[in-house]
């Protein structure tokens, strides 16, 4: 029996795609972007209604907090891309459809809640990040590897290292209203991580060899969406060093548990081709320890070359 095509796949997880679409609806409490934001504290800008020039001096938090804020607003800046992806994937029509546009809904929150809180603030400069948006939105996004697989393999690990880094983007602010505002986001990426780990779960049952090597490339090649971002590696690495998001919490948070979830070391179902693969990514795991390990020795050093006293 040949193995199940992306068509034939889409088909068969339909009703898995229902249920979970309503497990997630029973879960899901709506919010309101508006309630999270100190509207009191706003000031008009200098500009065409004359009001006061942004200045420096009006940074808030640490500058690892902000390079986070930034990168982690300007990812979710670019849904329109997203939103592109996964409807060509899963399609419009059916479940799938539902799901997506459920999905692109909740997704679209974050943003407006971020840029409201950073504009009111005036944590960071207004005029970069309007010129960061358009650069990175017109970069677009593609998939790493076409495929419904490989997409529901990328989505589980991603949405779940999205919830880890705004939960600790808001902790790393220090602010009691920044804090709260992220955490809210990082629920929502929670339900949205449950929901594809769930459908990816049932397409390892449907097709074990082909979903394992969708999740081994994408263990080996993941990246996180925002990586189109003008100097994201730089970015990155202060995200790191801070603690904010660092390959030992991309281990030990995003890949471990969900791999364990899905019990991909126990399971006796691959074939050959599933067993290289996933011998690939043990691994690609192995080598992934090192280096976490490697970092941790150098993050002392490396935050004092790049935060100085704020190390």
């Amino acid at each position: 029996m040949s193995a199940p095509t992306d068509v034939d796949l889409l088909a068969e997880l339909e009703p898995v795609v229902a249920d979970e679409t309503n497990r997630h609806l029973g879960a899901a409490r709506d919010w309101y972007p508006h309630e999270y934001v100190p509207w009191s504290e706003g000031e008009t800008f200098a500009g065409v209604l004359d009001g006061k020039a942004w200045d420096p001096s009006q940074e808030r938090f640490s500058k690892a907090a902000r390079t986070s804020l930034i990168i982690n607003l300007l990812t979710e800046d670019n849904l329109p891309s997203y939103h592109f992806e996964i409807a060509s994937q899963f399609g419009r029509d059916g479940a799938w459809g539902s799901w997506v546009h459920r999905w692109t809904a909740e997704e679209d929150r974050h943003a407006q809640a971020l840029r409201d809180y950073l504009s009111i603030t005036r944590a960071v400069d207004p005029v970069e990040l309007e010129d960061a948006r358009m650069s990175h939105m017109q970069e677009g996004f593609t998939a790493i590897r076409p495929g419904i697989l490989h997409g529901l393999a990328y989505v589980s690990f991603q949405e779940l290292a999205t919830r880890v880094s705004h939960r600790n983007t808001g902790k790393a602010t220090g602010d009691p209203i920044a804090e709260q505002l992220l955490a809210r986001i990082a629920l929502d990426e929670n339900l949205h991580m449950i929901f594809y780990r769930n459908v990816m779960g049932a397409a390892l049952d449907l097709a074990p060899d082909r979903s394992m090597r969708a999740i081994a490339d994408m263990v080996i090649n993941f990246a996180m969406p925002g990586h189109g971002i003008p100097g994201f590696e730089r970015k990155a690495v202060e995200i790191a060093v801070a603690g904010i998001y660092d390959l030992r919490q991309h281990i030990d948070e995003v890949i471990a548990p969900v791999l364990r979830t899905w019990q991909i070391m126990e399971r006796t179902d691959f074939g050959p081709d599933g067993e290289k693969a996933r011998e690939e990514m043990a691994e690609h795991l192995a080598g992934l320890e090192k280096t976490a390990a490697r970092f941790e020795e150098r993050r002392p050093s490396l935050a004092k070359r790049l935060f100085g006293e704020e190390a």
